[in-house]
């Protein structure tokens, strides 16, 4: 079972998956990365890592308090070491329940209510 939780602008949104094995085994198949011929594969990241990192990047907004999406996309960035992991913490942080986005005029502000 998955479950998601969040809000899609104001709206909540609390979603629950029931996938079977064979669910499980489509999905992660179709989640990996087929490698090039000329270049071996990718190491996978221990899920350790992956808990690890969305701590820091929790920590990041709970310590600043308050940032803008622009500012902290590239603390984000900085953080996790790529822009492509940036932009996922940043959405994962939009939907999360302890962080409140606001309108700020050009970019969003991202607020920690959490704890």
């Amino acid at each position: 079972m998955l479950r998601i939780r969040g809000t899609i602008g104001d709206l909540p949104v609390d979603l629950t998956l029931e996938l079977d094995d064979g669910d499980w085994a489509r999905l992660g198949a179709q989640l990996q990365a087929t490698p090039t011929a000329s270049a071996p594969a990718a190491p996978v990241a221990p899920v350790k890592h992956n808990d690890d990192l969305w701590q820091s990047a929790q920590d990041l907004l709970r310590n600043a308090g308050q940032l803008s999406g622009l500012e902290l996309l590239d603390r984000l960035e900085g953080l996790a070491g790529d822009a492509a992991a940036g932009k996922r913490l940043l959405v994962r942080l939009r939907h999360s329940a302890k962080v409140k986005v606001a309108s700020g005029g050009d970019t969003p502000l991202y607020s920690w209510i959490g704890d």
